[in-house]
């Protein structure tokens, strides 16, 4: 590992930054974060799905550089690198979701894998790259079902095409880091891998939190179809954090911090989803739960957590939010009015608290 390098949110003011994925609920986030510290954010993914997606209730669109783009138009993606010359890039474009890979495998691959082989090629050839972070998942690792924590170094796999596509993408980032990114003098590249990440903003199909929020909304029962399974819960401010730490480190030491690098909470916040979704209705003050198993329902990983103990000591960091905390915050930006001001005030509150 190279030398120590102190975390510092300041490094970004000025900075020119590229993020594909900056309309979807990670991607926003990490872009208003980086707004919010002066970079200047440069955006590329497909339009937001929603009105009511976080890109929009932050009005994004009014703060950072933003293209329309799929990953498979190269002409594209290519052009927007050669125009805007990045200095670090955070690659979190993907099609997220493991049941509608189930639904879309071969869109699922052909995103997740080629979409992202063209990012790798971008940054390959862009000479102003100095940092790149690609975004995979906790889901690479081959799930063992086992009670300790996935470290970096263990066995990649997937059993549903979302996971495999990002075993598989792992594999690919890793040839390219080998073959091509070692050899460019000053790049650090590094992948990276997060536990189930909550927080406001998010309304995509099929995720828990979601749910939640229109079942309440709406006065409807709360469906939960695998109650038992358990997720390392974390809001989204926590991996991002260390996305931006670790991308800032390897711009001041750029061999000595790329490779892989886990992003996860603490063994206290490894809870079931329904011990997570009473939680939500505890903090929001009503709402019912009715558990609806299914037994056609696919194949969903029981029981995965992550071992972070490398970032935790050679990047100095560590979740800042409590499980219970995490909830609160994730079901107060719900309940604002203001989002815009609601969002930043979160950031603001989460990094008063990070060494």
């Amino acid at each position: 590992m190279g030398k120590m390098v102190r975390f510092d949110p300041a490094f970004y003011n000025g900075k020119k930054v590229l993020i594909t994925g900056d309309s979807g609920f990670k991607g926003s986030w990490l872009s208003l974060l980086l707004w919010h510290y002066g970079a200047d954010v440069v955006g590329y993914s497909l339009p937001p799905r929603t009105p009511e997606d976080h890109y929009h209730a932050i009005g994004l669109d009014q703060k950072i550089d933003h293209v329309d783009g799929d990953l498979a138009d190269m002409g594209l993606l290519k052009a927007t690198f050669d125009y805007h010359k990045p200095e670090i890039v955070f690659h979190l474009a993907a099609q997220p979701l493991v049941r509608l890979s189930y639904e879309e495998p071969s869109n699922t691959f052909l995103t997740n894998v080629q979409g992202s082989i063209n990012v790798f090629e971008c940054v390959r050839l862009c000479s102003s790259v100095k940092s790149f972070i690609c975004v995979t998942s906790d889901k690479c690792y081959k799930n063992k079902e086992w009670i300790w924590g996935y470290r970096e170094t263990d066995e990649l796999g997937g059993h549903d095409p979302y996971s495999a596509s990002k075993a598989a993408l792992e594999v690919v980032f890793e040839s390219y880091r080998l073959s091509f990114f070692d050899k460019i003098p000053g790049l650090g590249v590094s992948s990276v891998r997060a536990g189930n990440v909550i927080g406001g903003g998010d309304w995509s199909l099929d995720r828990i939190i979601p749910d939640c929020v229109k079942a309440i909304q709406s006065g409807e029962p709360i469906l939960i179809r695998s109650p038992e399974a358990t997720r390392p819960w974390q809001h989204v401010l926590e991996p991002l954090s260390g996305y931006i730490r670790l991308a800032q480190f390897m711009y001041e030491d750029p061999k000595g911090y790329s490779g892989a690098w886990n992003f996860g909470p603490n063994n206290t916040s490894h809870k079931s989803v329904l011990e997570m979704v009473k939680e939500v209705v505890d903090c929001w003050g009503t709402g019912e739960i009715r558990i609806e198993k299914n037994e056609n329902n696919p194949h969903e990983a029981g029981f995965l957590h992550l071992n972070c103990d490398k970032a935790n000591n050679y990047l100095d960091w560590n979740p800042v939010w409590n499980f219970k905390q995490t909830i609160k915050e994730t079901v107060d930006w719900y309940r604002a009015v203001g989002k815009e001001d609601f969002s930043i005030k979160q950031i603001t509150n989460f990094f008063n608290g990070v060494k």
